[in-house]
């Protein structure tokens, strides 16, 4: 377990990420690539934040644009329409859920803080698909979620070739940790980007060196749920991807992720009662 208390300002309360925690995903959008977790009706919606509660998880990640490979388009007012809509229904229910947005859009990010009691945003592009995402966040003061990619997601399969795959991905998330800290965020997480702009086994380095990363002194958050490396690894698809990513979630545990980013809340929460059995 992590040898230092990791804590994270959401909305003015300490979270202590010594300990990891899980977070569940609830996706707004028709195209996500699993459709285990893509809710539109109001009823789907609250169903799935009830079920993520009840199994343990910690974090709701809502998310109105699919950053899958070759994902639609969607333009800033229909993002922030689903999210906003999302939120609306949420928080009457659940006041109190802490909420982290996905998004890499400055625009969505302004209008889901100030609206809503929004505690993190999840930002898929780490800072490098908006040029007023920093300065936002700073503005906010919010908790940040920095990943690495490269280019879009429409263009970051084409992205995939690194001198040094471990040290470029430390090196740009170094860069920006330091950039993030100019502008006053204090909140950082970052998270190395399993999928994006990464082959099957550039993802499976990245995951045997996660331990590295620790170097950067914040939280790590993993997100390996059900993605293609686990998948195709296996010969199936990511509906029978969960036995896979429960092995590969145990796996960045035991690297130092602090957060789990998930599809399935339960089987995530009990990996990590077991690490945590395993650790003391």
């Amino acid at each position: 377990m992590n040898s230092n208390v990791l804590q994270i300002n959401f909305n003015n309360k300490l979270i202590d990420l010594s300990a990891p925690i899980v977070m569940g995903v609830l996706n707004t959008t028709p195209d996500s690539f699993f459709k285990g977790n893509r809710f539109v009706s109001d009823k789907e919606i609250l169903k799935c934040v009830e079920k993520i509660i009840a199994e343990g998880g910690s974090i709701i990640d809502i998310g109105g644009y699919s950053t899958r490979p070759q994902a639609d388009v969607v333009s800033d007012d229909e993002e922030i329409r689903r999210v906003s809509d999302a939120l609306e229904i949420i928080l009457k229910k659940f006041p109190d859920i802490h909420i982290s947005v996905d998004t890499f859009r400055s625009t969505v990010v302004r209008e889901v803080v100030k609206n809503y009691k929004v505690a993190m945003i999840n930002d898929i592009g780490g800072g490098t698909l908006d040029p007023l995402m920093f300065e936002t966040i700073a503005d906010l003061k919010v908790a940040y979620v920095l990943m690495h990619t490269r280019g879009t997601p429409q263009t970051m399969q084409n992205k995939t070739k690194y001198d040094d795959l471990v040290g470029d991905v430390f090196r740009f998330l170094e860069k920006r940790v330091a950039q993030l800290r100019l502008f006053g965020v204090n909140d950082i997480i970052i998270d190395p980007g399993f999928g994006f702009a990464k082959t099957g086994d550039q993802n499976f380095e990245l995951l045997k060196k996660l331990s590295y990363f620790k170097e950067l002194n914040v939280p790590i958050l993993a997100g390996l749920s059900r993605k293609s490396m686990i998948y195709k690894l296996l010969d199936t698809d990511a509906e029978g991807a969960l036995n896979g990513t429960t092995a590969a979630n145990m796996l960045a545990l035991m690297g130092g992720a602090s957060i789990l980013r998930v599809h399935d809340v339960k089987e995530a929460f009990q990996a990590v009662e077991i690490y945590k059995a395993y650790c003391k």
